[in-house]
């Protein structure tokens, strides 16, 4: 079967939600507000000029990793898709489409799958890339020995087979048919065997890929560069380099967008989104996300082992004021463990606002008078209210909550490099999740999939373990029927929606801000940047 027959096969189904996303808006809106849209458009505003191809692009928080495969969080992947590529990859509606693989086969068990690789593509060390470096790769991928961050995602991988120079084929243990997300991922995005070789672990410091843009340097905290790859397989990019600045305070990210110190932001900060779209050569674009924004509940611990003071949390806290407050109404109400437009999405019915309730299933636990928790979240300006706002409203209910703000490097250390369960120091976490595969295997199983998930292995911070949602989420990977997969989806959102191992906060707006002479450079729908088509007009 070749490439185009397949994909519409099997990845029509998973498409048909996503593509009810659309792109991002050239202007900035409000899900709330119908007459945002008309504010501070291109029209109004004359294209400001950009001296030099050199762009700045002034991000939230620091980056963690330049090694795909080790790699947990998507700020990281968006710095390093301007330098790795995979087999496949997303367009802006997160439709998977050919990269270094010019089409792909799969068998209709869904257990092989066949990449032809283009060639004549080389690392930006000179080593070829061929089916060799795609085994290579793979293979460090699927090796539970090498303990890698994004192995979950590839240990369905039995074997790595090289058929000749530039064919590959991956043979799975088990069907699955959303593999060909999988490998759109950019978990699976290539590096150069050399530079494994070379560097070993610390190849996360020294990334090697075929992309538009080649590794300069990179100061942790400070900034991290890449320039021009003046050989890149599909043509020159139109910048001379790109520089991402980790600014985690929203204002003075805000100001070097106006000042023209940076180019390109993200992301926004909600509250600020309208007095800067169309003002100073600014534009604020904003789309809905298939990111899911949460506060995980440690269900180890007490007294969020009891699932009546989980759904109390849930009950004690306004998401529509969360919306409206902490979001600027950028957002809209999670009323899943996934967001509507992720692959298999099942609509829960909202746990209202009710202090009365909330304070009854409290009592019937045992903790009338409340309890003193701490809440640990990132230490950017967003983060930082969105914990407060939590405080604010669990107060409510007796309930004392102390905000930890982190750096990336502590939260690294105090929340996923544990690794004994009962060692975990942490209550509450507030932090969100893009399920970057755009379907329901990856915006459940790594988050509450059992102890399998547990922290260092995966992203399980409610450390929450039912022997019921784990076979259901063994059902649904079993099989690559989409009617029996949606089956087994829409039982476990409902158990899980129950069981609430998460306060159930909200679905992300993208939100980003550019000079008007920016073009094709926008966030995907899993919050990831895409600069695969950017452009800069100049006068």
């Amino acid at each position: 079967m070749r490439n185009k027959n397949f994909f519409t096969f099997l990845v029509l189904f998973m498409s048909l939600s996503l593509l009810l996303i659309g792109c991002s808006n050239n202007t900035s809106t409000n899900n709330n507000e119908t007459d945002k849209s008309k504010e501070g458009s291109d029209a109004s505003q004359e294209v400001v000029k950009k001296e030099g191809k050199d762009i700045t692009i002034a991000v939230a928080d620091n980056f963690i990793s330049m090694d795909p495969h080790d790699t947990n969080d998507t700020l990281s992947y968006s710095a390093q898709k301007t330098m790795l590529e995979g087999l496949v990859g997303f367009d802006k509606e997160m439709n998977v489409i050919p990269v270094l693989a010019e089409e792909y086969t799969a068998n209709e068990d869904a257990t092989e799958f066949t990449f032809k690789l283009r060639e004549g593509i080389v690392f930006h060390d000179g080593e070829p890339f061929n089916a060799e470096a795609v085994k290579a790769n793979v293979d460090r991928l699927a090796d539970p020995a090498n303990n890698l961050k994004r192995h979950s995602l590839f240990a369905i991988v039995k074997e790595t087979q090289v058929v000749d120079d530039y064919t590959v084929k991956v043979v799975l243990s088990e069907p699955f048919g959303a593999m060909i997300n999988n490998f759109a991922h950019p978990a699976a995005m290539m590096l150069s065997p050399k530079a494994l070789e070379t560097y070993g672990k610390d190849v996360s410091q020294h990334p090697v890929g075929t992309g538009q843009y080649v590794f300069e340097d990179w100061k942790p905290g400070d900034h991290l560069k890449v320039k021009k790859n003046e050989s890149y397989w599909n043509g020159a990019p139109n910048a001379d380099s790109i520089t991402f600045k980790p600014t985690p305070e929203n204002g003075a990210r805000v100001a070097m967008l106006q000042t023209g110190e940076a180019d390109f932001i993200y992301p926004v900060p909600s509250e600020q989104a309208s007095s800067i779209n169309g003002k100073d050569g600014v534009m604020v674009e904003n789309s809905p996300s298939i990111i899911v924004r949460y506060m995980a509940m440690n269900t180890l611990k007490k007294p969020f082992d009891d699932k009546r003071v989980r759904q109390a949390i849930n009950y004690a806290v306004n998401k529509e004021a969360f919306v409206k407050v902490v979001m600027n109404g950028y957002s809209s109400v999670l009323d899943s463990i996934i967001a509507p437009n992720t692959q298999f999405y099942s609509k829960q019915t909202p746990y209202e606002f009710n202090l009365e309730k909330a304070k009854e299933l409290l009592k019937e636990a045992g903790y009338e008078n409340g309890f003193e928790a701490t809440v640990w979240g990132s230490n950017n300006s967003s983060s930082i209210k969105g914990m407060e706002f939590m405080q604010q409203q669990l107060a409510q209910i007796g309930i004392k909550l102390e905000v930890v703000p982190m750096e990336a490097g502590t939260m690294s250390e105090k929340i996923w490099s544990v690794e004994n369960p009962e060692d975990a120091e942490l209550e509450l976490y507030y932090g969100g999740w893009s399920p970057s595969t755009g379907d329901a295997d990856w915006g459940i199983r790594p988050l509450l999939g059992g102890k399998d998930a547990f922290p260092p292995k995966s992203y399980n911070t409610a450390y929450y373990n039912s022997e019921e949602a784990n076979n259901l989420i063994a059902e649904a990977l079993s099989t690559a029927d989409p009617d029996k997969r949606k089956a087994s989806y829409e039982k476990v959102q409902k158990l899980l929606w129950d069981e609430a191992p998460w306060t159930f906060l909200s679905v992300d707006d993208t939100m980003a801000g550019k000079k008007n002479y920016l073009e094709g450079i926008y966030l995907l729908p899993d919050g990831s940047l895409s600069i695969e088509n950017l452009e800069i007009k100049q006068k």
